[in-house]
């Protein structure tokens, strides 16, 4: 098995879109870098304190990486998922396009053994995406612009101290990273629907759009629903951020983020068991 996941690394690394969401991922970063040293980080912070200035005096170095860490992370839903499906939409239907399936099952080789370390790569490359974004929005931001108080705002303005946030950022970075593996997951099993890696793409995106829509629709009927879409679970990292952290409220959103990866596992296994390779 670590042979087989060998080898879809390397599938997955040999080619060029795998590297766009590095790419963008650094690009993204270094332009909020960018537009926060050039005044936008105060003008930031002077709204979110605003109301508060005339009661309290705030002091402290809140212009930092940390803050500056903070900002990237929250552009996790616009800019990581579309990336991740890429690799993940192309994994099966990719094969399907080259024509190398029959290649594949006449290996010595179980089906299983196919999905499976084709699946645990692409967990390996969301992790890897999400570690490069910590390297390039954490560490440099840290390196360039120096650590302090983060000022976080929720209904609430929280202040947390600079020994008490590395931490928070390390877990919600780990968080990060399963939302990203049930988003892989989903793009995985449309790809092996389809002979395209566009179909699971596009389809994938729209699965995530429409469930982002249903969490923001105040109906009571669609309320009842939001707990078991794994959407409404992906922004539970901001809960680190929280004081005192909210445990009950993360680990039940783990719980619903592994259920939903091992679910597409054994779905996408189950079809691409009954697929009809050799017609």
């Amino acid at each position: 098995m670590l042979k087989l996941i060998k080898i879809e690394l390397y599938k997955i690394f040999r080619k060029w879109r795998t590297y766009i969401g590095f790419i963008a991922v650094s690009i993204i970063a270094i332009l909020v870098q960018l537009a926060m040293g050039l005044g936008g980080a105060e003008q930031q912070i002077e709204y979110m304190t605003r109301d508060l200035q005339d009661t309290f005096y705030f002091v402290g170095n809140f212009f930092n990486g940390y803050f500056i860490a903070y900002i990237v992370l929250q552009s996790l839903y616009v800019q990581i998922p579309f990336l991740i499906v890429l690799v993940g939409g192309d994994l099966l239907a990719g094969e399907a396009t080259a024509g190398t399936y029959r290649m594949l099952v006449t290996r010595p080789v179980s089906r299983f053994q196919i999905v499976t370390s084709k699946i645990i790569a692409g967990y390996i490359y969301s992790l890897a995406l999400i570690f490069w974004l910590v390297i390039m929005s954490l560490v440099l931001s840290i390196i360039i612009f120096g650590t302090g108080e983060l000022l976080v705002f929720k209904d609430v303005l929280i202040v947390l101290s600079s020994n008490d946030i590395l931490w928070r950022f390390l877990l919600a970075y780990f968080f990060a990273g399963l939302s990203m593996c049930v988003v892989f997951s989903l793009s995985f099993l449309f790809s092996s629907l389809v002979e395209n890696a566009i179909g699971p793409i596009v389809a994938t995106m729209a699965v995530i759009i429409v469930f982002l829509i249903l969490s923001v629709i105040p109906v009571d009927s669609i309320n009842n629903i939001k707990p078991m879409l794994f959407t409404t679970h992906m922004t539970t990292w901001n809960e680190f951020f929280n004081s005192p952290v909210n445990y009950s409220e993360i680990f039940k959103s783990i719980l619903v983020l592994v259920f939903h990866c091992v679910g597409l596992y054994a779905l996408t296994l189950y079809i691409f068991n009954k697929k009809d390779i050799l017609s």
